[in-house]
Formats: C-alpha cells, structure tokens, sequence
C-alpha cells in the first residue's frame, strides 16, 4: 500500500510516521518539501506523481486565535486546499484521512456531540474546518474525518508543560473550570487512524465522520490539578500549593477566538464500527508525563 501523509511535522504527523509505516510504503511531507497547503498546485503535482492508495492529511492551520486576524490564509490551509486534495483522491479512488475538530460545534449544553449534529463554530478555525469537512464529502472520495480535541503530545509544547512551568515558578495559578472535554494524545490518534484506515480500505461502507477522542471528561482546572499533583508526587519541584490552584470561568480570561464550553464527543459510533475501546485520558497523559518529566 501507498501512502502519502501530509504534515509531518505536527504532533499528530510525527506519530503517524510510527503508527503508519507498518501498514505500507509511507511518503511523508511538510510544508517545506513539497507538502505546502498555499501551494495546493505544486502539493496536487506531487499527489500526482506519487499516485497513493491512502491520502492521511495531518496539516492545518490550529493557531486559534491568530487565525481571527488571517481567515483567508486559513481558509486556504484548513478548507480550500483539503478540498482541492479530496477532489484528487477521488480521481485516484484513494482514501483520504482527514482531521478535524470540536470547534465546529458551538459548545452550548452539556451532553456530547454525536457526529450528525448540527454544527454552529464560534470561530475562523472552527468555520474554516467545517468547510474543509464539508468539501471533502461533498468531492465523492472514500474518505475518514476523525474529529478531536484537546491534542497534546510528548513532543512540542502542551497545556501540561506549560501548567508544570507555571507551576515550579508560581505561588498561585487560575485555571479555566467550564471548558469541558477529553485531553486526546496525539499517538492515540496515529494508532487508530492505522486501525481505521485498514479497516475502512476493507470495507469502503466505513466512509464517514468519527469523533476520536480518548475516555472520560475534565476542565482546564481538573486536568491542570491532575498533572501538577502528579508531579508532586513524582518529587518534581513544585512551588504552588494544592490550595492555589484557583478555577476561574472563562470569562475572566478574555481570547481573540471565542472556544466552545462543552468539548464532550460521543465516540460510540467509532467504538461499534470499528470495534475499538478508547482508554481514559488519564492514561494517555500520565505517558506522556512519564516521558517529559526528568
């Protein structure tokens, strides 16, 4: 099997890179050698000439509140050149893995986000991915659209090396408490899109929108108390006490791109179709701990 994956470079994209070369040949790209998402001309003559069974894209534009002040420049990224890409895949009768977000819903109630409800995104990220969605289905290929949130990894910075420097530096941190949702390792996301894609390139009727996202719920607050008190009692220098940890709504912490309260995704239509268990993201993050604490 041939495969092309586009964005190598990201968190998600480096460990796709491991998860996938078990599958095939993998051809992998970044933005500075020929897999540049503003050049989608020079990105569709190397589709081209490659000629892959399986497109996984892993780029797009995710710098939330920058994008506020550049849609178009994201538009291109996160829509227009995806949908150029499906287009492409189709032609080749190639299946097209795609990653999109929480973003695209509103983040009103409290109940998780099944995959066919309607969407309403507060932002130019969030829009900018609905449309990328929408012009891939809409292109006829074979394709996989895993939506995500809350994307860490041990590689590159995360929430919970920033919420650790804080912590080792700081007598008292605020931390968001009504943004809700499941932290979601990125090498999660590499070893079920090698699942997926093999089960869905098997069996073509496994086309379609998926939320993946790992086990359970917890706020910025929660999430920031797990991993500093994790720490602590792995004898990391830590300076703020438990006490100081302090929740704060999101009101008080004002943002260019205005983010959904409720991230929670029903993930029961990828657990059943493809008969696969995501683990609690209390797991997936104390790996990583594991893996970045000295």
């Amino acid at each position: 099997m041939k495969i092309l994956l586009l964005g190598k470079g990201g968190q998600v994209g480096w460990e796709l890179q491991r998860s996938l070369a078990p599958l095939g040949d993998v051809m992998a790209l970044d933005h500075d050698d020929g897999g540049s998402f503003t050049d989608p001309q020079g990105l569709l003559a190397r589709v081209q000439a490659y000629a892959p069974q399986v497109i996984v894209n892993a780029a797009a534009h995710t710098a939330v509140d920058k994008a506020e002040s550049e849609p178009e420049l994201v538009r291109q990224i996160n829509a227009t050149t995806p949908t150029l890409l499906a287009i492409e895949a189709a032609r080749l009768g190639a299946l097209l893995v795609h990653y999109s977000t929480d973003y695209v819903f509103d983040g009103s109630g409290s109940a998780p986000r099944h995959e066919d409800a309607p969407i309403n995104p507060l932002s130019v990220y969030g829009a900018t991915k609905a449309e990328g969605e929408d012009g891939i289905r809409v292109s006829g290929c074979h394709h996989l659209i895993l939506r995500t949130s809350w994307v860490y990894a041990a590689r590159g910075g995360n929430f919970a090396k920033t919420m650790l420097r804080l912590a080792a530096e700081r007598e008292q941190l605020k931390v968001i408490n009504d943004q809700i949702g499941a932290p979601t390792g990125a090498d999660l996301l590499a070893d079920l899109t090698a699942h997926m894609l093999r089960a869905a390139r098997v069996n073509p009727a496994l086309s379609g929108t998926y939320h993946a996202v790992a086990g359970g719920e917890t706020s910025w607050y929660d999430y920031a108390r797990f991993v500093i008190e994790f720490a602590r009692a792995k004898g990391q220098p830590i300076k703020v006490a438990p006490d100081q940890i302090l929740p704060i709504p999101t009101s008080d912490y004002p943002t260019p791109a205005q983010r959904p309260l409720n991230s929670r995704l029903d993930t029961s239509r990828l657990q059943q179709r493809f008969g696969l268990k995501l683990p609690h993201w209390q797991a997936g993050v104390e790996r990583m701990l594991l893996e970045v604490l000295p």
